[in-house]
């Protein structure tokens, strides 16, 4: 296990640095050495550090989140208010109903094995788009008319609403039937999920302000919390629906709000440099995930049913800003922001074929190709278009 997290952080430090020197996003380099040392092609790495990959993918994830949380300011998510909140699951509909119609006349699948993989392919990557985000937000660009904040909140519940649906679909396509009951999942784990990282904000800032500790120290009590409220995730999992996710980023929030800016900036500084490690473990871990066989198999109707059903996402995205302030050019990078898929794709792609479903290899197929495909896409676009298309508010 030790070469192999030697090889992951070697040759993928030196591909992030050549696509960095080309001008390409450092995890385009990433994800294509994880493709490389995995195995489906070299097996360069070992089955044991494979085992735990989905861990250690969730681990970066909750570093990244933290740092999200500890940049977003409560009072500009007031402001923005409505498209916030559509932002979080209009979109991910557009894109679910795109294949839903279309999945069945290419592939031949059923409306319920679509749903699937709609559910499936829909969700955007928070791993290419908060630490994004974050950066734009620490740069003030686009901050003032709350760009960076509008698609860091939204993504991060996006993802929540789609992960619930995967659930809900595929119990729908293997039963043959669906409980409309279950989509009161998503409001319940979203309620649920904040309540529980507010509170646990709560706490850590009165820890914070009885006990004198290091920044260090408190990064490591701030990243325990973390992995605590992932874990209550898991063992409340059978009893009621409570997302894991948010309240990380809920608890990062309400404990910026207990101490003070210096504390805030240190802390973020900590986790921004974790996540230096952290991305390249995750990305790599997700290349890993790829099985290129699985997506010579999709052939040119995949590529087809991906494109069609970021369009129809693009009309969400546009629905969703109407009557806004942002103009144009700030309505184009929301959407611009919103195609990236990886995270989610790399963690249930796999789900449908390992539940039995007929139709589990064509969406792992699918959702492989997506994130080949809108990965790449959605980074370079955002890295290349955010100084064109925001105003710079640090002036």
């Amino acid at each position: 296990m030790l070469l192999s997290l030697a090889l992951i952080f070697i040759v993928g430090f030196s591909a992030a640095e050549i696509f960095r020197r080309i001008k390409l996003p450092r995890i385009i380099g990433i994800l294509i050495s994880g493709i490389i040392m995995g195995p489906y092609v070299l097996d360069l790495l070992d089955p044991s550090i494979l085992g735990i990959s989905a861990e250690l993918r969730k681990m970066a994830l909750i570093i990244i989140l933290i740092k999200a949380g500890l940049s977003l300011d409560i009072t500009d998510l007031k402001k923005i208010g409505r498209p916030a909140v559509l932002m979080s699951f209009l979109p991910a509909s557009f894109e679910i109903l795109g294949y839903v119609i279309f999945a069945p006349v290419i592939f031949g699948i059923s409306r319920s094995e679509a749903a699937v993989m709609g559910a499936v392919l829909s969700a955007v990557s928070p791993a290419v788009v908060v630490p994004r985000m974050v950066k734009l937000i620490e740069e003030k660009r686009g901050t003032k008319t709350g760009v960076p904040q509008l698609i860091l909140a939204g993504a991060s519940c996006d993802d929540i609403f789609v992960i619930v649906l995967i659930s809900a679909f595929l119990t729908m396509a293997q039963s043959g039937s669906f409980n409309a009951a279950s989509l009161l999942d998503i409001p319940i784990s979203i309620i649920l999920g904040a309540a529980l990282g507010a509170i646990s904000g709560v706490i850590l800032g009165k820890i914070s302000g009885s006990y004198k500790m290091r920044c260090t120290t408190q990064t490591i009590i701030l990243l325990s919390a973390a992995f605590i409220l992932m874990t209550v995730e898991t063992w409340a999992k059978a009893y009621i629906a409570l997302s894991g996710l948010l309240a990380v980023v809920s608890m990062s929030c309400v404990l910026k709000l207990r101490i003070s800016s210096e504390q805030t900036k240190k802390l973020s500084s900590k986790f921004g440099k974790l996540w230096i490690a952290a991305e390249c473990l995750l990305f790599a871990l997700v290349g890993a995930a790829v099985d290129i066989r699985y997506t010579m198999t999709a052939g040119i109707g995949a590529i087809a049913i991906i494109f069609i059903a970021l369009i129809l996402r693009t009309v969400g995205v546009i629905l969703c800003l109407i009557k806004t302030k942002l103009n144009i050019k700030e309505r184009l990078f929301c959407v611009i922001a919103y195609l990236p898929k990886a995270t989610v794709q790399a963690a249930f792609g796999a789900v449908p074929l390992a539940s039995g479903l007929p139709c589990g290899k064509l969406i792992l197929s699918v959702a492989v190709l997506a994130i080949i495909i809108t990965a790449p896409l959605g980074a370079i676009g955002i890295d290349n278009s955010c100084e064109r298309l925001l105003n710079d508010d640090s002036t």
